[in-house]
């Protein structure tokens, strides 16, 4: 079904980006991995793309800046000859207590911006001609902090909430070629929360189910989205074990 179709993935290297990498290879899908700074981590991930039988290739570029942005889509067609799927993985954080307001800084605010709201809406506008020629599909990383207004910071939560925004305009504009998604996670077993042992201990105990999620679990969310759910589009799917029902 997506044997040959060519999917650009920001974040690629590592964590929840890499998980979707590997998982549309396994289904005959080539990828472009963008990194920002993790080339060894990409460098890897594309060592694993291409053991599955197809093509992976590298960009280097940051989400923030358009004029990367729209050189990492052509660079990405001309390698590929198309592009289908686009997922918007890239992300950034910075780990800021709620109630310290004078904590979270104005040069916080512009990068997490820059990089959760503005780097969905430069590579959706850089992919939508050549997605809308394929009938393509967007999945947009977000979080369940953009629902609950928690998360790592207030900067955070407030871009993902935009992201989701962003997410839903954008289906709208798109469609009908384009159907545009998001996947808002909680917790995921991912390098962002390394060394947070307690924290994760305490989340994984309010989880119905009893863990936190594995970026495997957001992978198969994104490859039903891309393969299978064909008449969904902006819409948000929580990915939190039931922590906030």
């Amino acid at each position: 079904m997506l044997k040959g179709k060519t999917a650009l993935i920001t974040g690629g290297g590592t964590g929840i980006g890499r998980s979707i990498a590997l998982r549309l290879a396994h289904e005959g899908v080539n990828v472009t991995i963008n990194y920002s700074c993790s080339e060894k981590d990409a460098l890897e991930t594309r060592s694993e793309v291409e053991a599955l039988g197809v093509r992976g290739f590298l960009c280097k570029a940051d989400v923030a800046n358009d004029e990367q942005v729209r050189g990492m889509v052509r660079k990405t067609i001309e390698e590929f000859g198309r592009l289908d799927i686009l997922v918007n993985n890239a992300g950034v954080t910075y780990f800021v207590d709620h109630d310290d307001l004078e904590g979270l800084r104005e040069e916080h605010w512009d990068h997490i911006m820059g990089v959760n709201v503005k780097g969905i809406f430069h590579c959706c506008r850089a992919a939508s001609t050549e997605l809308k020629r394929r009938k393509g599909c967007i999945i947009n990383i977000t979080s369940v902090a953009g629902l609950t207004g928690r998360g790592s910071s207030i900067a955070y939560a407030a871009s993902k909430a935009a992201a989701i925004s962003v997410t839903k305009s954008l289906a709208r504009v798109m469609a009908p070629e384009v159907r545009v998604n998001g996947i808002a996670p909680g917790i995921v077993k991912t390098r962002w929360v390394e060394g947070q042992e307690e924290h994760i201990r305490r989340y994984a105990g309010r989880t119905p189910l009893g863990r936190i999620a594995g970026p495997e679990d957001i992978s198969e969310v994104a490859y039903s989205l891309i393969a299978h759910l064909k008449f969904v589009t902006g819409q948000i799917i929580v990915v939190d074990g039931g922590v906030f029902i």
